[in-house]
């Protein structure tokens, strides 16, 4: 299993014999393993790594995986252990969008525009019923959206320059720019 934390950088284009890619290019500074997890004394086998810090935030992360040889604690990962076509998740916090009406948030049709339907396009519509005489907790309503943790899988790994320590993915990777990402796959 193949997994490093990495900070966004950005989108741009990459040409190559394929064509034009729009990717997102994510920065992998050396990861150290500072801890290792066993079966026999946690109960599960992981691999935590830490890189240096961009942020505030802790940029400590755990990756659920079997313990090399090769990976022992100081041991440190860069970007080169991903290769071109590679198939990987990242997982990230998302962009927050702050506080949303229902058709963004939820994705709801609106009313109607026309035809006596004064200022009632992006309304939510009716929220109750007869019983139980309050609004159900879950329902869906207008609410902060986003600024949670988001996972994109099946992101391509297009290009790796394990020189500079960046790779270029093509697919959705959450987030904003600056910030940390983990990235997994096989």
């Amino acid at each position: 299993m193949k997994f490093a934390l990495g900070k966004k950088l950005g989108m741009t284009t990459i040409h190559n014999e394929d064509g034009a890619h729009n990717v997102t290019l994510v920065e992998i500074a050396p990861n150290t393993v500072d801890l290792i997890r066993s079966e026999e004394k946690d109960g599960y086998s992981a691999i935590r790594l830490s890189t240096p810090k961009t942020s505030k935030k802790d940029t400590k992360v755990e990756f659920r995986a079997e313990v090399s040889e090769d990976l022992g604690q100081g041991k440190t990962i860069g970007a080169d252990v991903f290769e071109v076509g590679d198939i990987v998740q990242v997982s990230a916090l998302a962009k927050g969008k702050g506080f949303q009406g229902v058709v963004k948030r939820h994705g709801f049709k609106g009313g109607p525009a026309s035809h006596g339907h004064r200022h009632a396009l992006r309304a939510p519509g009716s929220i109750g019923s007869a019983f139980p005489q309050h609004v159900i907790k879950g329902k869906r309503m207008a609410g902060r959206m986003g600024g949670k943790r988001a996972t994109c899988v099946g992101l391509q790994v297009v290009s790796v320059d394990g020189d500079n320590g960046i790779i270029a993915l093509r697919g959705p990777v959450p987030g904003v720019s600056g910030r940390i990402v983990e990235i997994a796959g096989q």
